[in-house]
């Protein structure tokens, strides 16, 4: 292990061992504080959540741009606050926290047996989401987690949200694909984060007035199990989240399967587009998203494989 993948290791691990001990408003402070002092430098994680945001409220200005990315990463740092904090949280403080609308959708469709998927973007807290889920709901789910460098922060992140009642699989290769499928065929839930894909499977969609990819496998799980499809979008109001299930996406009657993917994913795509617009501080999405973004200066766009490794490599 890298003296930076040390470094990463233990800044995650004195989070989770020591911010939840904080009492709450000296947690909230630190946070704000961090927020505050990220914003300030205008890194590059933070001029591209700038960059992001002006697509999403393309009538704002230089300066409630600023003030935008400026809540944006108070919102992304009451996320990691909340995360360290939330396995000290009891079932009632997680309910008194969370108030989600169409509940209806989620409850119907886990009652009927036919396995329900859950997906949404990078919107508030979507670990607290699925805290709310296992002890509200009462339900057990299945996600899936990208691996992380080094390998004991990845362990750490599967130990918290098992430790939340999650199920966690790698994000290796599509391997996770055939025990999601299982999952939803004996009735089960699986929840899944959905609004940025740059690998070559990814489905082209409209975001926003532009071209971006988005992950083809909650529509295709869709397709070849039967399950409901949710989409699901997140806000902080005040010191609450809230959230909406928005009524299901339905697989189209007639066309390919590669039609009926891109179909539903668009509709998945303007689903999570509702939720943004209406509460762009709450999207943590510091990272490329849409395809021009991707383009080198003076090449041909990057795509597929080759746009995620260019991310990657942007990011470290």
């Amino acid at each position: 292990m890298t003296l930076r993948d040390r470094l990463t290791d233990g800044v995650y691990g004195l989070g989770w061992g020591t911010v939840k001990r904080l009492p709450e408003p000296v947690a909230v402070g630190l946070g704000r504080r961090i927020a505050d002092f990220a914003w300030r430098r205008r890194g590059k994680s933070v001029l591209r959540l700038e960059s992001n945001l002006a697509r999403v409220v393309p009538e704002a200005g230089p300066e409630r741009l600023r003030e935008l990315s400026r809540a944006g990463m108070r919102s992304y740092m009451r996320y990691w606050m909340e995360s360290f904090r939330l396995p000290a949280w009891d079932a009632a403080r997680i309910r008194a926290d969370v108030e989600i609308e169409g509940e209806h959708h989620l409850r119907d469709g886990i009652a009927s047996g036919r396995g329900v998927i859950v997906a949404l973007p990078h919107l508030a807290n979507w670990d607290l989401a699925g805290a709310w889920v296992t002890t509200y709901v009462g339900v057990p789910f299945t996600t899936v987690a990208e691996r992380l460098k080094p390998e004991t922060l990845y362990d750490r992140f599967v130990a918290y949200r098992e430790g939340l009642g999650m199920e966690v699989l790698p994000h290796s290769g599509g391997a996770a694909f055939g025990t999601l499928a299982r999952r939803l065929r004996s009735g089960g839930l699986i929840c899944l984060v959905a609004d940025r894909d740059l690998s070559a499977s990814g489905v082209a969609v409209d975001f926003f007035g532009a071209t971006a990819r988005m992950p083809a496998g909650p529509a295709l799980l869709a397709q070849q199990t039967g399950a409901l499809l949710l989409p699901v979008t997140l806000w902080y109001d005040g010191t609450r989240m809230k959230g909406r299930i928005h009524p299901p996406v339905e697989v189209p009657a007639e066309g390919t399967r590669v039609a009926k993917t891109a179909a539903m994913t668009q509709e998945l795509a303007t689903a999570f587009a509702s939720g943004i617009a209406a509460h762009p501080q709450d999207w943590h999405m510091l990272q490329r998203l849409w395809l021009d973004d991707l383009e080198p200066r003076g090449g041909d766009p990057v795509s597929g494989a080759a746009a995620a490794a260019a991310e990657r490599e942007g990011a470290a």
